[in-house]
């Protein structure tokens, strides 16, 4: 998780007392404290049931903006993309936004005219209800892929949404998005800006078809900062570089993937100077505490993986560059075989020497080394002449598993998260339609 500095605090969490989760059982793998997201000036939330799948569940989410308010969004880069994500990237160059609208149940994805439709009518009854224009309304949609959204549903709801939202149901509004996740997954970090403190709110959903080329299935961030949306679109490009991007639960790339963030810029009344450059040295203590936020959350996906028990860290060191270290993790993370034997408490260094090798980019096989929670299994091409199996198989009981590789060829590092594989994973996603 992330860490914490004299300029900032980071608050984790887990479920709230009460929470009935969709699937059968709360992750062991979610995080023990519950952080206590404060009110942002200029964000009002409302959820309700609007049966758009289920009915008497919680699936739909409002939230409301002051005027002013800046946005900035990073995307999936599937190339069959929702309707929800076509409909934000085509608003998102206005950089303004009064409204979002999130329903879980149905991703409104591969589906055609229909959705375009949908789309369009959801912020025609957004804008009405906030009094907005479209063009200030930004959707998102999760759930199951080729179904047509009903999005009639929406109306008279949003209406009543807007006139109720409050400042302080961020965990209400993080349940509101979840599908197969165990817990809402929320975090939140204060920093100061000038002479001013701000606040930085985020909640995400993710628990599979997780492999982001951005963010995860769904994430949003607030902030009151007074960023401009160019600032806060480098911010966030910046920023899911080595959080969301480095997470990956099953290998797929969600055709939803959507992370939006918004500055309302009400800090500006108490001081926060007006930041127009990411590159600005006032914003530093700000983009740290804007990225561990992105950090926490995307550590609670990996956590909440469909079926998961173990969370695992691929640290791969020693390569080339940077760039080749990241796919070389990448293809030890997404290794069916790799995760099924961690699933298994299994220390089965041959396999991530295969998956290793199988990444495409250099490596020597006399000059790998494997660690397994700080155990070196396998050095310089071969079994470690230290190795004790005991010493290992305790070792792979631990809820954290960290795998290390060092290829031995130069200076480049990266470091990615994922879990385990288990039987739940099969049953999950074999049920998840019906």
């Amino acid at each position: 998780m992330a860490g914490t500095s004299p300029a900032m605090t980071i608050i984790h969490y887990s479920r709230p007392a009460g929470f009935s989760a969709m699937s059968t059982a709360v992750s062991p793998l979610a995080p023990t404290d519950v952080p206590d997201l404060p009110a942002i000036a200029g964000v009002r939330l409302a959820t309700a049931a609007a049966g758009i799948r289920y009915k008497n569940r919680t699936d739909v989410l409002l939230a409301v903006m002051d005027k002013g308010t800046a946005v900035a969004g990073v995307f999936t880069k599937s190339k069959c993309p929702s309707a929800p994500v076509e409909w934000c990237r085509a608003k998102l160059g206005n950089g303004q936004a009064r409204a979002l609208v999130v329903n879980s149940g149905n991703a409104n994805a591969f589906t055609g005219k229909t959705g375009k439709q949908a789309t369009a009518l959801t912020a025609q009854i957004a804008a009405k209800a906030v009094g907005c224009g479209v063009n200030e309304v930004f959707l998102a949609s999760t759930g199951v892929i080729g179904e047509p959204l009903d999005a009639t549903k929406f109306d008279g709801v949003l209406a009543t949404l807007a006139e109720t939202a409050a400042p302080d149901d961020w965990m209400g509004a993080a349940k509101a998005i979840m599908t197969t996740d165990t817990f809402p997954k929320v975090a939140t970090a204060t920093v100061k800006l000038g002479k001013a403190k701000v606040t930085i709110n985020g909640m995400a959903k993710g628990a599979g078809m997780i492999a982001p080329d951005m963010a995860t299935m769904l994430s949003f961030v607030f902030t009151d900062a007074p960023l401009s949306s160019a600032a806060l679109q480098q911010l966030l490009k910046s920023g899911v570089e080595d959080t969301f991007n480095a997470v990956t639960i099953d290998g797929d790339t969600s055709t939803s993937d959507t992370l939006l963030a918004f500055a309302t810029g009400t800090a500006a009344a108490n001081g926060a100077p007006k930041i127009s450059r990411a590159s600005d040295p006032r914003l530093k203590a700000f983009a740290k505490a804007f990225r561990d936020v992105l950090a926490d959350l995307s550590e609670q996906v990996a956590r909440d993986g469909e079926g998961a028990r173990k969370l695992v860290e691929i640290i791969v060191d020693g390569a080339t560059t940077k760039a080749s270290a990241r796919k070389i993790a990448m293809s030890v993370a997404n290794s069916p075989l790799v995760k099924t034997a961690i699933a298994g408490e299994d220390a089965n260094w041959g396999r991530v020497v295969m998956a290793v090798g199988k990444a495409g980019e250099p490596a020597n096989r006399d000059k790998l080394s494997i660690a397994f929670n700080g155990i070196r299994v396998a050095k310089s091409g071969a079994r470690d002449p230290s190795y004790n199996e005991a010493e290992v198989s305790q070792a792979m009981k631990q809820p954290k598993i960290q795998i290390k590789v060092n290829l031995g060829l130069g200076k480049g590092r990266d470091r990615v998260l994922t879990c385990d594989l288990t039987k739940e994973y099969v049953a999950i996603n074999g049920d998840y339609r019906s």
